[in-house]
């Protein structure tokens, strides 16, 4: 199992990103959670099957269809503790 760290950028706050992001990760079988960062970025960590993660971070790309997703980072960070679930966390 893989996890990863995405930070999106853009018009990406009270767009229902976050929403978006539990829906998709809980479709691609995923476990992590999502969060507004005080910036105006969303950070998303989220653990699962390489090709799950893969095709995960390409759909934070686009986003939902109120978002204007400017640019995606993505990097692979160890697995720390197993995740339950995909959940909304508190901004950071």
């Amino acid at each position: 199992m893989a996890q990863q760290r995405i930070l999106v950028s853009g018009r990406v706050q009270g767009v229902g990103y976050r929403d978006w992001v539990v829906r998709t990760a809980q479709r691609g079988g995923l476990t992590g959670w999502v969060r507004n960062l005080r910036d105006g970025r969303v950070e998303v960590l989220a653990a699962g099957e390489d090709t799950a993660l893969g095709l995960f971070v390409e759909a934070c790309r686009e986003g939902p269809p109120m978002a204007r997703v400017e640019h995606v980072e993505s990097a692979a960070v160890p697995e720390d503790k197993p995740h339950k679930g995909f959940t909304k966390r508190f901004t950071a």
